[in-house]
């Protein structure tokens, strides 16, 4: 068996920073077993696999993977695949816009695309699950010694950790500057109990950040699902959204944020969020986007050489 891939750099507009995705196309005749180990031998964030959606009205379904664990939902993913699919189908010739239907596993995701010749490709969704609070985290002290700060790291203006999942949960810890947030170094023997041994996910965030044009600089660890630490983590801020509406003070009905992440890995990306309220909850939340091609090929899947 051959299949082509591709792969993108993804949440920014330039090669060799973002987060940088695998996607496999055709992929219908690979069981979830292959699917783990093709991407355990990638090594990326996220994997994703494109298949002939059960609908035909749809664009494609996707089986998105962690270099451990299978995700029903994650953002750069369905950036990247989204992108892709629309480029493939229409090419770069022309300016052009484009509406993908994916089937995820949490549900159908609508991106839109935009393609101008000689830009970076635009991508934008809407979220399938909106963002919903979980059980708080527990106290500041172990939460601190596993992120590898301390107590007095953790919390600004009255923002303190919560739990929120968009389709995938996240504890969510604000940090009191940059400084605090490129200190932070898991150690993961700590975060074999509580919340994050449970949830296996942490989103740091700060207000401060490098640039003055965005709103909040993040960083994510993950090493229970194998992402040590994500350059981007579009369902993180999705979910995000969630956490926004809960501390900030959002006077009416829409909102914008962007978000830094990546920079302490050398690969600085940008994440677009916008939110809709309705009485001071989410009722609308969109992620987007810039993404580049850098790399195909061809998988093969047979014994000899």
């Amino acid at each position: 068996m051959r299949l082509s891939f591709h792969t993108l750099d993804v949440f920014t507009s330039t090669r060799l920073a973002g987060n940088p995705l695998a996607v496999v196309c055709d992929a219908d005749g690979l069981d979830e077993e292959v699917m783990q180990r093709l991407a355990r031998e990638f090594n990326l964030s996220e994997t994703v696999f494109i298949q002939t959606p059960e609908n035909p009205s749809h664009s494609a379904r996707l089986r998105i993977f962690t270099p451990q664990r299978e995700l029903p939902f994650a953002g750069h993913p369905t950036i990247g695949a989204a992108a892709l699919l629309a480029w493939l189908r229409h090419g770069d010739a022309r300016e052009h816009e484009a509406i993908v239907t994916l089937e995820e596993e949490v549900g159908l995701v609508r991106a839109g695309v935009v393609i101008v010749p000689g830009r970076p490709l635009r991508a934008e969704f809407d979220v399938p699950r909106l963002p919903v609070e979980l059980d708080p985290p527990g106290p500041n002290e172990p939460l601190a010694a596993a992120l590898g700060l301390i107590p007095a790291d953790i919390g600004f203006d009255n923002h303190r950790p919560t739990a929120f999942s968009a389709g995938v949960a996240y504890i969510f810890v604000p940090v009191r500057d940059l400084a605090a947030l490129s200190q932070a170094l898991p150690a993961q023997t700590l975060w074999r109990e509580g919340a994050l041994a449970e949830i296996g996910a942490a989103y740091l965030y700060c207000r401060e950040t490098r640039h003055r044009d965005h709103d909040f600089a993040a960083r994510m660890f993950a090493p229970v699902m194998g992402i040590a630490e994500d350059p981007a983590s579009g369902s993180a801020a999705a979910a995000f959204a969630g956490v926004a509406a809960r501390f900030e003070a959002l006077a009416g009905p829409r909102h914008t944020f962007t978000i830094e992440q990546g920079d302490d890995m050398g690969r600085p990306s940008l994440i677009a969020v916008e939110v809709e309220l309705d009485a001071g909850r989410p009722e609308r939340v969109r992620i987007g986007g810039d993404c580049v091609i850098v790399a195909r090929g061809e998988i093969t899947l047979e014994d000899r050489p």
